[in-house]
């Protein structure tokens, strides 16, 4: 009788395989509360190197990291009317506290437009002190009704950056700045995916900006996921906390702001577009296990996997020794293949006599025997190949799984086969836009013809990219 799969095959149920995959590769659980989620040490470790990675790119573009209350007074939100209407349905509202009724509810934070705002006009007072660059890390309060882990859940984790600016021009190039050198690169670079940088449509827009820019990837299944966003507010939300300076002509002026964020969300990014029927499969450059050193049995193997593992830790690799000979072989091997580490080196007494070890690759998948002499020139090698292959793959499926079409219906058929769309935007429009959400389809953003991100909505040449999503 032919053995079970690990996990429910993709083909079969896309779904049910992903979370087959966030449970056996022990990534998270769901919290006790609906919507919410426990995320396990190897999930977590994910996250952290997201957040190592990203952390770095936010300070290269000049913000500074500060913390700002989990608690928002409920007034706050009311200032800007298109903001609490687009948050309206996600809030949380605290009404009481310490056995009392509150004076006035508080919100849990849904984002931080509303109270950074109240600082910043606090803060701001001249010309002197902008640009302001603020960042936060932070958890978040969202009120979902169709969770899934990572995708969607109330409560999630995120950065959000929040700048003032004195002119349009430099809060729409900072926005413009965070888009493509800090999220752009990071999602291309180290998540390895083949992100879509575009233009939100109106309908689209974050609620209270005038612009929102926004990053697309494929998934294995064909949907879109909307993996962060940098927002252009304007001066919305200046005119609401009345955030001003004053000008070198002495004049008071509204600052011109910006927003931004990525979450946990890119955990399931990274889950649906790299993973396998055999698990997960984590990019080198993130991952935080690059290299996971194995014994098979014996005492002579485990001194020589903790020997070696040193080794490349000391040469700069993110390596864990597994010299668990207690547990068989054969269930740690697909423990390790579930949770997607590039690389394997396998180390048993056959071996040792020989100098040899299995170097056993995830990506590409297959094993051979290398030379343990050779493997502290080999694996940088081996890793950049890997890094390399996920996002040409990401890039392949996008680009064959993507059709130019010139009518709703088609552009319709196309998101509901599992692909994407490419249309005019001036053969769409809103009409169009509005006809397709009646399919569960929607336009994930809007790119010119040579694939950068158009200055206007109706910049000649405009194409809507459209699918349906998570």
């Amino acid at each position: 009788m032919a053995k079970a799969p690990v996990l429910t095959p993709q083909a079969e149920d896309f779904p049910r395989w992903y979370q087959d995959l966030i449970n056996k590769a022990e990534l998270a659980d769901n919290g006790p509360v609906r919507g919410t989620m426990v995320i396990r040490p190897y999930g977590y470790g994910l996250w952290e190197r997201m957040q190592q990675e990203m952390d770095a790119r936010i300070k290269d573009a000049g913000a500074q990291n500060a913390y700002f209350p989990l608690f928002i007074p409920q007034s706050y939100l009311t200032r800007e009317a298109e903001h609490v209407e687009g948050f309206a349905p996600e809030l949380a509202v605290v009404t009481h506290g310490g056995g009392k009724e509150l004076e006035e509810p508080v919100v849990v934070r849904p984002t931080s437009e509303t109270i950074i705002n109240d600082y910043f006009s606090k803060w701001v007072q001249s010309y002197r002190d902008l640009p302001l660059l603020i960042n936060q890390w932070a958890n978040v309060v969202r009120w979902e009704m169709r969770p899934r882990v990572f995708l969607r859940t109330s409560e999630f984790l995120w950065q959000e950056g929040h700048t003032a600016h004195a002119t349009y021009e430099d809060a729409r190039d900072y926005a413009a700045r965070i888009h493509t050198d800090v999220y752009g690169d990071f999602m291309t670079n180290v998540l390895g995916i083949d992100v879509v940088l575009g233009r939100k449509t109106a309908k689209e827009r974050f609620a209270g900006a005038i612009n929102t820019l926004t990053l697309e990837g494929m998934m294995g299944d064909g949907k879109a996921l909307q993996l962060g966003t940098s927002h252009e507010l304007g001066t919305n939300f200046a005119k609401a906390f009345n955030t001003q300076y004053l000008s070198k002509e002495g004049k008071q002026e509204l600052v011109w702001q910006t927003s931004w964020g990525v979450s946990t969300r890119m955990v399931g990014g990274l889950i649906m577009s790299h993973g396998d029927d055999n698990g997960l499969r984590v990019p080198p450059r993130l991952a935080h296990v690059q290299v996971v050193v194995m014994a098979i049995k014996g005492d002579e193997a485990v001194t020589k996997v903790r020997e070696l593992g040193a080794q490349l830790k000391a040469a700069g690799l993110r390596v864990h020794v597994d010299d668990r000979v207690d547990t068989p072989f054969g269930r740690r091997a697909v423990d390790w293949e579930l949770k997607g580490v590039p690389v394997r080196i396998e180390i048993g007494p056959r071996d040792l006599e020989a100098g040899t070890a299995m170097l056993a690759r995830r990506i590409p998948g297959g094993k051979e025997p290398v030379q343990i002499s050779e493997l502290l020139d080999l694996l940088p090698k081996v890793l950049d190949e890997d890094q390399a292959q996920l996002l040409r793959e990401s890039r392949e499926r996008r680009e064959a799984r993507t059709s130019d079409v010139s009518t709703i219906e088609e552009a319709a058929e196309a998101a509901i086969a599992g692909g994407w769309a490419r249309i005019p935007w001036a053969d769409l429009g809103p009409e169009g836009e509005a006809k397709l959400a009646e399919q569960a389809v929607s336009v994930r953003c809007l790119i010119a013809a040579d694939g950068s991100v158009p200055q206007s909505d109706d910049a000649p040449g405009t194409l809507a990219i459209v699918a349906r999503s998570y």
